[in-house]
């Protein structure tokens, strides 16, 4: 009898010990003085996020939107404390100011089990500073200028698959429309090969930036929650779970294109090339070790980012204009008008020249942030300045992007789509870090001046040659997929396109 009795005391022990240890960390922002959501023992504040009911950026949002005239916002991803900024001042000195303290964005890298994940997104602050500035150099505005021609054959392609379809008479669903377009694009213009996207709907490459995206795939929404919330854990599966398909397929893509060009003798100004040059010469990123693996993560993150993040931003602006009539007619106005000074013919210059579109295309960013949430990492304590609040090493801190875009004590009427938001006044009378599309700093995003071009192209190859309404098949409101990493929508966006008499 008493062995039971010890049995059922042990078991007692244990689990109080277990829920002492899961609530140990529970005052930490309140000695902090940091006000913020009461957590709950095991989950902290992220029970729904666990159970999927809801995305870490709907979180983030409904907590700041709850706590939006504090400057700072205390919460815990299970035990761990974590930081949610929205003091203006606090943004700047995180991403700018005291960037040495944030230079890690707290994201694992997870070697053995995807070896496409030390890309430069995720890097370290080690291994990023010199990877970074050696590929930052392919986005200078003189290389950009030299890629424009490319974009514009893309855009000629576009245009071509384009009238096939509207052919057809049925709505189209833009994301797919776009995502092969820009597919091409960063083919073409980054790695220097034929995606063949636009072609051909069964292009590998296509396929497997559909599979990356994939919200119904198990496996991938298995990989997220684990890597989300369980990343030492999802690390030391390593070998038994590794991630094949993609990991795979990229190393072969990119092994092959870099013996190909040195078997040929070929040399061109885009991503490959410069990847090349730091295999054969790994002094110049301080002899970190310059693997297969490490250059094929660098082509993964360029190819899924470009594209998506691209076809995405042109599908929203296009739901957007469908929506708001009287915008698409300006816009279309304002591009027919600069299309007709080269009888047509599209020039870099041109396009820098649009200031409707570019309001356009910055509005849409602002309701439909590339990056939702900015994440630092502080890898040493930390004060922040004005206050007494400090934080240890490792301590996660998260800028909430989507919020801030649409907080109504910024942006009047923060749902509705308006792009004299971005005229001159009103940007000046705006604080800088209420619009971090692609975030700021030394760890912003490496392709933002890239971006600029495929999507304003695409919006004018398509608005110069169709009219875009929503039709029958559009979800209105518009409904964001939950389990997406980026901010996109369930179902698609089907649109009716008719062509626009000339």
């Amino acid at each position: 009898m008493a062995s039971y009795f010890e049995i059922l005391l042990s078991i007692t022990m244990i689990l109080i010990a277990f829920y002492y240890y899961a609530v140990s960390n529970f005052d930490f922002w309140k000695k902090r003085g940091v006000v913020g959501p009461t957590p709950i023992p095991f989950f902290g504040n992220t029970k729904n996020l666990m159970f999927a009911k809801m995305s870490i950026r709907h979180y983030i949002k409904a907590t700041y939107d709850q706590y939006k005239n504090e400057p700072m916002i205390g919460f815990y991803l299970m035990k761990e404390p974590s930081l949610i900024l929205n003091d203006p001042e606090l943004i700047k000195h995180v991403l700018i100011r005291d960037f040495s303290y944030f230079a890690d964005r707290g994201a694992f890298v997870h070697e053995k089990t995807e070896p496409l994940s030390p890309h430069l997104f995720n890097l370290e602050a080690e291994r990023w500073r010199p990877l970074r500035s050696r590929l930052s150099p392919i986005f200078t505005p003189g290389k950009l200028k030299e890629m424009f021609y490319l974009i514009i054959e893309y855009s000629q392609h576009l245009e071509k698959y384009l009238a096939k379809e509207v052919e057809k008479g049925e709505p189209l669903e833009c994301r797919e429309l776009t995502a092969r377009f820009t597919i091409d694009v960063i083919g073409s213009c980054i790695f220097g090969i034929e995606m063949s996207a636009l072609a051909d709907e069964r292009s590998e490459f296509r396929q497997m930036g559909r599979n990356f995206f994939d919200t119904s795939s198990f496996e991938n929404v298995f990989r997220n929650k684990m890597k989300e919330f369980f990343p030492k854990l999802y690390d030391l599966l390593g070998y038994t779970i590794p991630e094949r398909r993609l990991s795979s397929f990229f190393t072969k893509a990119v092994t092959d294109i870099i013996k190909y060009r040195q078997e040929n003798d070929i040399v061109r100004p885009d991503l490959i090339n410069m990847l090349m040059d730091l295999k054969a010469h790994p002094e110049k990123l301080n002899n970190i070790e310059v693997t297969d693996s490490l250059l094929s993560a660098q082509v993964f993150v360029f190819f899924l980012a470009g594209f998506e993040t691209s076809s995405t931003t042109i599908s929203n602006a296009l739901y957007e204009l469908a929506v708001n009539q009287e915008i698409q007619n300006k816009l279309r106005e304002e591009i027919m008008e600069y299309c007709s000074k080269h009888k047509g013919e599209l020039k870099y210059e041109t396009v820098k020249e649009m200031e409707y579109l570019d309001k356009v295309f910055k509005e849409t960013l602002r309701m439909y942030p590339v990056g939702s949430l900015l994440i630092r990492n502080a890898i040493s304590n930390y004060t922040f300045d004005g206050t007494k609040v400090s934080i240890p090493n490792g301590t996660t801190v998260w800028i909430p992007v989507f919020a801030l875009h649409r907080n109504s004590d910024i942006y009047p009427n923060p749902d509705s789509f308006d792009p004299e938001r971005f005229n001159e006044d009103a940007v000046a009378a705006r604080h800088p870090m209420h619009y971090l599309p692609f975030g700021d700093g030394p760890r912003k995003c490496v392709g933002a001046r890239f971006a600029n071009y495929p999507i304003k192209i695409g919006l004018i190859t398509i608005l110069r040659n169709y009219k875009v309404d929503v039709c029958e098949k559009t979800r209105i409101p518009y409904e964001f997929d939950l389990a997406a990493f980026l901010l996109t929508p369930k179902e698609g966006i089907y649109l009716k396109f008719t062509r626009v008499q000339s």
